[in-house]
Parts: C-alpha cells; structure tokens; sequence
C-alpha cells in the first residue's frame, strides 16, 4: 500500500470516528449527568433513606409546558422536608385538546450542585405519558434529599432547592388535528 492510500484511509477513519462520537455524545452526556448529578440532574434510586436528620430543606416545584395544549401545575408550591426524609409531591396535567398527547417531561434541579443530593424513588418523568382528550390524571412524585447534603462540602449551603418539570411533546403535536 502506498502513502497516499494510507493518507485517504487514515483521513476516511477519522471522520467516521468523528461522525461517530458526534451522534454519541448527547446520549453519553446524558449518562454522565444522571450518574453524577451533574448539571442539576437529580438521582435515581430504588430504596429510601435509613438516616433522616433534624436539617430541613426547602422544596419548591416548577412547571412548564412546551408545544402541547395542555395545563400542567403542581398541587404544592413548595414543602419544607427533613433531609433523608421521603418526601411525595403532586401535579396536575390536562389536555385541553380534542385529541390524545403523547407526552413525556424532562426536569432538573437548582441550584445545579443539589442534583447529586436530589433522590427520586417515583417520578412520571420516567415513562411517556398518554393524555386523552380533556383528561386531568395526577402524576406522584417521591423523593428524598440525600443526608450528604448536610455534610459533602458541595451541599453546604444549599437550603432551597427547586425540582423543574417541562413537558415536552414525545410525537409531533398538530394543533390541525384538534379543529377538526
């Protein structure tokens, strides 16, 4: 094989490695966020915790809706909970459409640094969520603040924390498809 051959092959890897870790990194991004908590990503568990301290914390809850006829809030603004304690909130969406929305809802924590500490044990932000036409269903949450926040020196400090849901459409919505 020549130079000139081993140049354009060489050339033609690289970029297929480019394209590669280009179509990869969103994905492996998004898993380097829910593993670390990183960028207000807040944790997934399966267990609560055994230890729940005196310290409270403050939660508040955000709700926003993108591209999709529906109205989306949460039953309480807030809830001041123990750190460790399990904590249970819940929102109310309604489709306001005529026709049925394939949603799911994305969300994150703030300040960012409490994302490691925000634990879910339930959340329908898990699955895509089915809403007929001018249904209203109640989606729980459960959740914790991990104790390591009264103690990690990255939690320090935080007494208020704000857990943001957006939903988002899973299929296009066709606002069209509703005046009919």
């Amino acid at each position: 094989m020549n130079r000139k051959n081993a140049i354009a092959i060489a050339c033609v890897l690289a970029v297929m490695c480019m394209t590669g870790a280009a179509f990869a990194a969103v994905p492996l991004y998004r898993l380097f966020c829910q593993v670390t908590g990183f960028d207000g990503t807040t944790m997934r568990t399966d267990k609560p915790s055994d230890v729940v301290l005196d310290q409270t914390v403050l939660v508040r809850f955000d709700t926003n809706v993108r591209d999709l006829p529906m109205t989306f809030r949460a039953e309480q603004v807030s809830q001041r909970v123990r750190i460790g304690e399990t904590g249970i909130a819940y929102f109310d969406v309604t489709n306001t459409s005529d026709a049925p929305i394939s949603a799911k809802a994305a969300y994150n924590v703030v300040p960012e640094r409490a994302g490691a500490y925000f634990q879910k044990l339930q959340c329908f932000c898990f699955d895509e969520q089915i809403i007929k036409p001018g249904e209203t269903r109640q989606f729980p949450v459960q959740y914790f603040v991990a104790p390591e926040l009264a103690t990690d020196r990255e939690g320090q400090g935080v007494h208020e924390i704000t857990l943001s849901y957006t939903f988002y459409p899973t299929q296009r919505f066709d606002a069209a498809q509703t005046a009919g």
